[in-house]
C-alpha cells in the first residue's frame, strides 16, 4: 500500500506541449534515485539560475586607504541578503520558515565575516574576501562530516547571494516556471526550496542529497514527489519532459507522452482516495494508531489542525531560540508554546525541548569549538553546561499549559543513558510536566527498557537514528542508502524499543521522516509503534495506508522486514506482506 500526493494543477495543454516534445525523443531513460515523497509527475524540467562567476584569484589589492569603505561594503552586502531572507522567513510556515531564519542568520555569521574583514584589511577584493573565508569555513565543515556538512550547500549559497548582491546582480536561485515544471538540480540549498509553489514546481530531483536532507523534508511538507541522489542527473538539460516517480525513486526521461498521462492519472486518483480519509487513525479492524502532526510554531500548527491529524507528535522549539543574540523570556516562550496549545485544544501536544548545538548553535549558550560537532554538545546536552537554559523552558511550557487549560507532554532530545533520562523526568514531573525522551542513539534503543522505567514514553526520531546507527551522513549522496530509514539494522532498533514499551505499558511513537512513508508506516505499526508523528500534508496519506490494512497484516509485514538484510529487500518484503 503506497500513498501518492499529486499537486492539482491543469494539465491539458501541458500535456499537449509534452507530447509534442516527448514524440521527438527516441527510448526513454529511466535514471533511480533513493525515493523521498511517494507521488508521481509529468512536466518539463527546469533547472536553478546561474550562480554568479568566482572573483579573479589575481584581483587588483584594495589601497590601504580605501579598505574600511571595502569592508563596510561586504557587511552591507551580507546584511542586506540577511534581511531578504528574515523577510522571506516572516512570510513562510513550518520548516520553510525555520530553514530561512537559519539561512539569514548564516549570511551575517561572526566566524566567515570576521574572516572576510581579515582578508580586505590584507588587500582583499570584497569578492575575493568573501569567496576565500567562505571556502575555507566550507572545507572545513565538509571535513567534519555528519550534521556539519549539512551546511556546506547552505554556506555556499549565501557566498552566490551576497556575491550578486555585491556585483548589483539578480537573487541567484530557482526561477519562477511559466507552466508546471520539475525542479532538477546537483543540490538545492534551504533558500531554494523553502519558498517553492506547489502549483508550479511539482517535483523535485536533486543528484546529491539523502532521504532526510532540508531538500527532502520541505519536498514532504509541500506534498510534492521528491527523488534524492539521482545518477545521471546532470546530463538532462532543461526543457526535457520528465517522469518522477517519488514512490520508485525514478526519473523517466523523454517517456511516452501517453503513458505517462495515464501514470500520472492512476496517480492522481490514488490522491483523491487519499483525501477522503478523515481519521481517527486505526487499522482496517480497528486497532488504534495516533496519527499526529510535526510542527514548528503557531502557524504550522493552525495549518496542520486543518488535516485529519489527532494532535502534534512533535514540536520543535527551536524557531524560539535561533537568531537571537539572548535567551527569550520565559514568558515570551509561553506565549509561543501557547499557539501551539491553542490550536489543538483538547489534543496531545509533545514538545520536544531544545534541539540546538551542531547545525544549529545558539548565539547565547557559549558552544565551544569542536572537533566532531555531530558527537559534541548538543541536545540535552547544552543543558549540561546550562541547566537554567532547561529549567526556564520547562517553566514556560507549563505556564503555557496553564494559560491554555491543557497538559503538554515534553521530551528531550538526545539521551543516551537512563540516568540522562531520569534526571531529565524528574525536573519535567517538578513543573507537572508529562516526561519522554527521545529515541535517537543507537544507546538508548538498546537500553530502552531502564530508560522507560524513569518515563512516560518515548519517542524515535529516525532521522538521527539512521545516522548514528549507519555511521552516515545524511547529507551525503554517496551514502544516501545508507541513511534511508528502511536499513534493516536501524528498523532492529525501532523494534526493540517497541517491544520495550509494550513490555512496560507505555506509548511509543515515531516522528522522524519515517513516519511520512505510508508503506513504512505500516510496518512499524506492526511492530509496537503507537503513534506516528510526520509533515501535515503526509496525515492522510499514513492515514489511509492503515485503514486498508488489518494489524495482522502490519505484523506479518514487520516480521518479514525484520528477516532481510538490506533496505531494498525489506521494502519488497513489505510490499509483499501487505498486498
Amino acid at each position: 500500500m503506497c500513498g501518492f500526493t499529486l499537486v492539482s494543477v491543469d494539465l491539458s495543454m501541458l500535456f499537449c506541449n509534452l507530447d509534442h516534445m516527448s514524440t521527438s525523443s527516441t527510448t526513454a531513460q529511466v535514471l533511480s534515485g533513493v525515493p523521498v515523497v511517494a507521488g508521481v509527475a509529468y512536466a518539463p524540467v527546469i533547472r536553478p539560475g546561474a550562480r554568479p562567476p568566482a572573483p579573479p584569484a589575481d584581483d587588483t589589492e584594495i589601497n590601504e586607504a580605501d579598505r574600511p569603505a571595502e569592508v563596510a561594503r561586504m557587511k552591507d552586502a551580507a546584511a542586506a541578503v540577511a534581511d531578504r531572507l528574515r523577510e522571506r522567513a516572516a512570510h513562510a510556515t513550518g520548516v520553510a520558515s525555520e530553514v530561512l531564519a537559519t539561512t539569514a542568520a548564516l549570511a551575517q555569521d561572526r566566524a566567515w565575516l570576521g574572516d572576510a574583514e581579515k582578508r580586505i584589511r590584507a588587500g582583499n577584493s570584497a569578492e575575493q574576501a568573501v569567496s576565500g573565508a567562505i571556502a575555507k569555513i566550507a572545507d572545513a565543515l565538509a571535513r567534519a562530516g555528519d550534521l556539519m556538512a549539512e551546511r556546506v550547500t547552505d554556506l555556499r549559497d549565501v557566498r552566490d547571494r551576497v556575491l550578486a548582491q555585491l556585483a548589483g546582480l539578480p537573487e541567484p536561485g530557482v526561477p519562477v516556471p511559466d507552466v508546471p515544471s520539475v525542479l532538477c538540480a546537483e543540490d538545492l540549498a534551504p533558500a531554494d526550496t523553502a519558498g517553492l509553489d506547489p502549483a508550479l514546481v511539482v517535483a523535485l530531483a536533486t543528484t546529491l542529497g539523502g532521504p532526510t536532507s532540508h531538500t527532502a523534508i520541505i519536498a514532504r511538507q509541500l506534498g510534492i514527489p521528491c527523488v534524492v541522489a539521482v545518477d545521471g542527473l546532470d546530463a538532462v538539460p532543461a526543457g526535457v519532459p520528465v517522469m518522477v516517480d517519488g514512490g520508485r525513486g525514478t526519473v523517466t526521461v523523454s517517456p511516452d507522452a501517453t503513458s505517462a498521462a495515464r501514470t500520472v492519472e492512476e496517480s492522481r486518483r490514488d490522491a483523491h482516495r487519499i483525501a477522503q480519509w478523515t481519521g481517527p487513525g486505526r487499522t482496517a479492524d480497528g486497532h488504534p494508531v495516533a496519527v499526529l502532526a510535526n510542527v514548528q510554531d503557531g502557524a504550522a500548527a493552525r495549518t496542520a489542525r486543518q488535516t485529519p491529524a489527532e494532535g502534534v507528535g512533535l514540536f520543535r522549539t527551536e524557531m524560539c531560540f535561533l537568531n537571537r543574540d539572548t535567551e527569550p523570556s520565559v514568558d515570551e516562550q509561553a506565549r509561543i508554546y501557547g499557539e501551539v496549545l491553542t490550536a489543538f485544544q483538547g489534543a496531545k501536544v509533545v514538545i520536544r525541548t531544545l534541539d540546538a548545538g551542531s547545525d544549529k548553535p545558539l548565539k547565547f549558550a557559549g558552544h565551544r569549538d569542536e572537533a566532531n560537532p555531530a558527537l559534541g554538545v548538543r541536545g540535552v546536552r547544552i543543558s549540561f553546561g546550562n541547566p537554567g537554559l532547561l529549567s526556564r523552558q520547562l517553566e514556560a511550557i507549563a505556564a503555557a499549559g496553564q494559560a491554555t487549560g491543557t497538559d503538554p507532554w515534553v521530551m528531550a532530545p538526545m539521551i543516551a543513558t537512563a540516568d540522562e533520562a531520569k534526571t531529565f523526568a524528574a525536573q519535567a514531573r517538578s513543573y507537572g510536566l508529562t516526561p519522554g525522551v527521545m529515541i535517537e542513539v543507537p544507546a538508548a534503543a538498546l537500553l530502552a527498557r531502564h530508560i522507560l522505567e524513569h518515563v512516560d514514553f518515548l519517542s524515535i526520531g529516525t532521522n538521527d537514528l539512521a545516522q548514528y546507527t549507519m555511521a552516515a551522513d545524511r547529507m551525503s549522496s554517496e551514502l544516501a542508502t545508507l541513511t534511508d530509514p528502511w536499513q534493516p539494522g536501524v528498523l532492529a532498533l525501532v523494534e526493540m524499543t517497541a517491544r520495550a514499551g509494550a513490555a512496560a505499558g507505555k506509548p511509543v511513537g515515531v516522528c522522524g521522516e519515517a513516519a511520512a512513508d505510508p508503506l513504512l508506516a505500516c510496518v512499524l505499526v506492526g511492530m509496537g509503534v503507537t503513534s506516528l508523528s510526520a509533515a501535515a500534508t503526509a496525515v492522510p496519506g499514513v492515514g489511509a495506508a492503515l485503514a486498508a490494512v488489518t494489524l495482522e497484516r502490519c505484523r506479518a509485514a514487520a516480521q518479514a522486514v525484520v528477516q532481510t538484510a538490506s533496505a531494498a529487500d525489506a521494502r519488497s518484503a513489505a510490499l509483499a506482506a501487505l498486498g
